[in-house]
């Protein structure tokens, strides 16, 4: 006997889906808890109507003996570990556990049980299944308030709970015929990547302290104002618009008034108009009110108080390999990856936390929503006698692309800058691009690199340059107008045939001036001729793919990189030893494609790739390597991870000279024995309250 599989049906008064897991278990109950030893029949034992059967029992003693769960690490070993003790089971390690969930995302594959089974080819009866689901909303969930009959059970529904039975037991049969079937190159017992979601546990059940009256006060202070705001989009229409929240009475009023047809009132569409000098007053205005009304940092207090657990910490915020190809953390609960980027100067950001916190928000400020939203990342905080210790790895991926291609000029120019005898590298972009020496170049012609940098290594043309432009805040038409001046005529005229080869094909130009589409586009040619190794990569890595599609069982080389394909898999071999999985390639008429979990519809489809593509997911992945590797001696060094955001680590440190941000930042940078010669740079801060740099 090695493996256990094992499976929790379980009951709590707290929503699952709006709380998270640690607050769920803390209130939680086990129903029903169906296993398998092995190959055995599946049983399940009835916690709250027999005692534990004595097999199941040393087996969750036994240390030799490995359990398997679906999402076990994230969701079942926390139930576990907190009501088990009910029935003498002690706390099960995370290191007996393979989680089939952690496996199936760490190869690219979807996270649901029901999806990877079909998927991987494990039969299951759709109809029970849906059956199932009625199942655990009859017994897992609270009844409806008013319902007279506050708990279905085994004596109120005894031919329910037998299928319930049923249905548990089929799930762990289908777990274990999927747990067979999974590929294991990236997760297995005492391979790194196993090592790296042990840790990932460990961050997840440490959590990280939460400032909980800042939390408090930025609810109250965001009720105040929508009640405000509701008053003045009232006032300003004349009684025809009750909240500025209202979009389509609001659309509608706008037409009437003001015979201005807005498409939506998204915030980019709202930016645009207020930049329109031809705006009436009242109107921009208005317009101000419905950006404050919309903001939506506000719900992450609210799920932040929800969440968070009686000692003061919000625990599981961080999905291990959850953003999908690259391995990457994706974010739970508040979604730390997505916090908004602060639109206010730190002093004032500061201010804000205090005035939030002591019930004057709007003594201070005007637009009190813009304050509470900046303030978000606040609420994570060190507790008494401890400092964050923060670090961020310097444009990483910047420096994994120049490495990975080869392109000798940049690399200088990040050594250069890392021994401060150079200039930043949106300098250098923007230098590069116009063949000006980058230590003249400074404002908007600095943000103009840094959105080169930023959005067109991945192929991206003019409307990447557009976003990244959006981001930070360039005016479009003034730059267009400064870079028409500075732009070679044979770069200007190749971008205007773009652009009509674009009007004639019917692609989008997105709502732009045709000076503006120009511009965009002579700054995407002039980085990509400053870039001839890295440009010319894109064209190479979908060559490889190609290739390694079209002949199975031959190992591709691009650069460091290798392309197979075997059977329904095509991986690309990264210089860490992890491989990027992409689930049933397809080349027709050299167009790329696999399958993947679909970001918008949540579904899994087919998926088409490109050169540009597949080098973002590459470089990703190099970074998330990067940082993954340090993340060990990290903690060795008694650095206490409590949360990574994209590149960054946030640690809690005892509060004294001896942890400081030199040395948590040498830790993420010195590199290991693959990263060869690249030049790596990580920088960060100590504070007892977390900020973006």
């Amino acid at each position: 006997m090695k493996l256990l599989y094992c499976d929790l049906e379980t009951f709590s008064e707290v929503n699952l889906k709006t709380h998270g897991t640690h607050a769920y278990a803390e209130q939680a109950e086990i129903l029903l808890f169906p296993y398998a030893l092995d190959d055995g029949e599946v049983k399940c034992w009835q916690p709250g109507y027999e005692i534990i059967p004595d097999e199941l029992y040393a087996a969750l003693l036994n240390d030799i003996i490995t359990t398997v769960w679906q999402n076990g690490g994230m969701f079942d070993l926390t139930i576990l570990n907190h009501a088990g003790f009910i029935y003498g089971i002690p706390p099960l390690p995370h290191s007996r556990v393979f989680d089939t969930m952690a496996c199936a995302l760490a190869h690219s594959l979807p996270a649901g049980l029901g999806v990877l089974g079909d998927v991987l080819g494990v039969k299951e009866d759709k109809a029970k299944h849906k059956t199932g689901q009625k199942l655990i909303q009859l017994f897992c969930k609270p009844r409806p308030k008013n319902s007279e009959l506050r708990r279905a059970t085994r004596e109120t529904h005894p031919v329910e709970w037998q299928q319930f039975i049923d249905y548990a037991k089929a799930d762990v049969s289908a777990m274990r015929e999927v747990y067979k079937k999974l590929p294991k190159w990236n997760y297995q017992p005492g391979g790194f990547e196993y090592d790296l979601w042990l840790l990932d546990q460990k961050i997840n059940q440490r959590g990280v302290a939460v400032d909980i009256d800042l939390a408090r006060g930025a609810v109250a202070s965001a009720d105040k104002a929508k009640v405000s705001l509701a008053k003045r989009a009232n006032e300003m229409t004349n009684g025809e618009v009750n909240a500025a929240t209202q979009r389509d009475a609001l659309l509608k009023h706008i037409f009437e008034e003001y015979g201005i047809p807005l498409p939506n009132l998204q915030m980019a569409t709202i930016e645009r108009r207020l930049n329109d000098p031809d705006i009436p007053e009242p109107l921009k205005e208005l317009l101000k009110v419905r950006l404050q009304a919309s903001t939506t940092s506000v719900s992450k207090y609210n799920t932040l108080l929800r969440a968070v657990s009686p000692d003061g910490r919000l625990r599981g915020l961080l999905q291990f390999s959850g953003a999908g190809r690259t391995g990457r953390w994706a974010g739970r609960i508040i979604q730390p990856q997505n916090l908004m980027r602060p639109t206010l100067k730190q002093p004032a950001i500061d201010l804000g936390v205090e005035v939030i916190k002591a019930d004057a928000c709007e003594l201070f400020y005007d637009d009190v929503m813009e304050v509470v939203s900046n303030c978000v990342r606040g609420c994570f905080i060190a507790p008494p006698g401890r400092k964050l210790v923060v670090s961020d790895l310097a444009n990483i991926e910047g420096r994994v692309a120049a490495w990975l291609t080869g392109e000798q000029w940049k690399l200088k120019a990040f050594r250069e800058y890392d021994a401060g005898i150079g200039p930043d590298l949106y300098c250098v972009a923007y230098g590069k691009s116009f063949g000006v020496d980058p230590h003249n170049v400074e404002g908007r012609e600095r943000q103009i690199g840094k959105v080169q940098e930023l959005m067109l290594q991945y192929q991206g043309r003019v409307g990447a340059f557009v976003t990244g432009a959006a981001t930070y805040r360039i005016d479009l038409d003034v730059m267009a107008a400064e870079v028409e001046k500075t732009v070679p005529g044979e770069v200007w005229e190749e971008s205007q045939g773009f652009l009509d080869w674009t009007i004639k094909q019917k692609m989008p130009t997105y709502g732009l001036s045709d000076k503006v589409f120009i511009a965009c586009n002579a700054l995407t040619v002039l980085w990509r001729e400053a870039h001839p190794m890295i440009s010319s990569y894109w064209k190479e890595l979908q060559n490889a793919y190609i290739t390694a599609v079209e002949h199975p069982g031959t190992t591709i080389t691009a650069r460091m990189l290798k392309f197979r394909r075997d059977g329904a898999w095509l991986r690309i071999r990264l210089p860490s030893g992890r491989c990027l999985c992409y689930p049933s390639p397809k080349v027709e008429e050299g167009v790329c494609s696999y399958m993947g979990t679909n970001q918008y519809t949540k579904q899994w489809e087919r998926q088409l790739t490109y050169g540009g593509k597949l080098f973002e997911n590459i470089c990703q992945g190099v970074a998330r390597d990067v940082m993954a590797y340090a993340m060990p001696e990290v903690e060795e060094r008694e650095y206490q991870i409590v949360l990574t955001v994209h590149d960054e680590l946030i640690t809690e440190a005892p509060d004294d000279e001896e942890f400081n941000v030199a040395e948590l930042s040498n830790i993420l940078s010195k590199g290991n024995d693959w990263t060869g010669d690249m030049p790596l740079a990580a920088a960060g801060f100590e504070a007892y309250r977390y900020r973006k740099e």
